[in-house]
């Protein structure tokens, strides 16, 4: 594995060319406030990317009940469906052990043309520090496994919410 970091790791999301799907199982990445200076870049990229015909789509598997910060990723994740990425939701219930998500309970990826697979790493704080990137055919596998099981088990943004 290869460590990415700043334009590397961004630069995944111009390299695609089919689909990018993240999973997120981590309860919390950061605090809201760290995260609104990236908002309009990242809405703007979904943009761009969706409106070129590539899809981009994620998972997150959520406590139930819903701490502060699940709640305001479901009060911000409206923007990026309609930016164009696909959002789906899945309490943490499906993900404890028999549920759906019982083998993929470990980290937070991103899934790139299921050929590449980036782990995300984050700091004992839980603050973003990069990527870990493989092609291994066998983890690729096991993340394309994870990705069409739990998507399937997901519920669509607009469904969720209205719930």
């Amino acid at each position: 594995m290869r460590l990415l970091r700043g334009d590397a790791f961004d630069g995944l999301f111009r390299s695609f060319e089919r689909t990018a799907f993240h999973l997120e199982i981590r309860d919390v990445h950061h605090s809201p406030e760290e995260a609104a200076p990236f908002q309009r870049p990242w809405l703007e990229l979904v943009r761009d990317l969706t409106d070129s015909g590539r899809s981009v789509r994620r998972l997150r598997v959520i406590p139930v009940p819903h701490p502060d910060h699940t709640r305001w990723l479901l009060s911000t994740a409206g923007a990026n469906v309609e930016a164009g990425e696909e959002i789906r939701w899945l309490p943490r219930p499906a993900a404890e052990p028999g549920g759906a998500a019982d083998d993929f309970r470990r980290d937070d990826f991103w899934l790139f043309d299921d050929r590449r697979v980036v782990f995300v790493l984050f700091t004992p704080a839980g603050v973003f520090a990069g990527g870990a990137v493989t092609e291994d055919p066998g983890i690729v596998r096991h993340c394309v496994r994870a990705r069409t099981t739990l998507w399937a088990a997901g519920v669509p943004h607009d469904d969720y919410v209205k719930a």
